[in-house]
């Protein structure tokens, strides 16, 4: 697989761990560990938008 094949496979999965962190959020009976999974599935998020933003070349974040 090229580098940039493998970039874009470990992208998705970063994205499909945020989804599976934020169902697992909105399962979560305890509010703070519901807190934190939301927390950090938006981390992951924002991390996998920021790559990808990199990798396209566009150095500007989102306003």
């Amino acid at each position: 697989m090229s580098e940039s094949g493998e970039t874009r496979a470990r992208l998705q999965q970063m994205r499909d761990k945020a989804q599976e962190l934020q169902a697992a959020s909105e399962r979560a009976g305890d509010p703070e560990e519901r807190k934190r999974l939301r927390d950090k599935a938006r981390r992951l998020q924002s991390q996998s938008e920021e790559e990808s933003m990199e990798r396209g070349g566009d150095i500007y974040p989102p306003a």
